[in-house]
């Protein structure tokens, strides 16, 4: 048995009383949800900075449409693509894989509210009517989320955000020819 000073106390209580490193302890307690709010809010940022150049991008490239400046060329999808991730010069090198264009034309607004509700469509459409038609642009972009609370919050699927965005106009009379629908 160990001896002990007389009036000394016995190590776990001695243990239970030291209060050195209590700050290191709160410290440690407190970092984790910090830094897992901090991760979140960051992301949240992006994903709301990546959704607003997107919106942007979509309405300056889509008024090429608007005013037959991409019919009257050879301009496909994939060029139109090409211009809305070059509006959005700061994601350029993964613009590309992750974003889809789907465009669609009709004769009158009141179909294009209809498709405007509608899900994601499996098969893009490229379809940019003619002059007086009414083109339904929708653009939808796959942001890959890391911050786990937002994985849960915010994807659309697979642990990824989805952003869409999209502008419903009547082109211009560009020319007297009238094109019908194709998709």
């Amino acid at each position: 048995m160990a001896k002990t000073r007389k009036g000394a106390r016995p190590l776990p209580i001695r243990f239970a009383a030291d209060r050195r490193g209590a700050t290191a302890v709160e410290f440690a307690l407190v970092a984790a949800p910090f830094l897992l709010l901090l991760f979140a809010l960051l992301e949240l940022g992006m994903v709301s900075l990546v959704s607003i150049t997107l919106e942007n991008a979509v309405l300056d490239e889509s008024r090429k449409i608007r005013t037959g400046q991409i019919q009257s060329t050879t301009v496909t999808a994939s060029g139109f693509k090409d211009g809305v991730c070059g509006q959005m010069s700061w994601l350029t090198s993964r613009c590309d894989g992750a974003l889809s264009i789907d465009v669609r034309s009709f004769t009158t607004f009141g179909p294009s509210q209809t498709a405007f509700k509608a899900a994601r469509p499996a098969v893009p459409c490229w379809d940019t009517g003619g002059p007086g038609s009414v083109v339904l642009v929708r653009a939808y972009y796959t942001w890959p989320l890391i911050t786990p609370l937002m994985q849960t919050g915010l994807q659309s699927a697979d642990g990824k955000r989805v952003i869409t965005a999209a502008t419903a106009f009547a082109n211009e009379p560009y020319t007297d020819t009238t094109v019908a629908p194709s998709c």
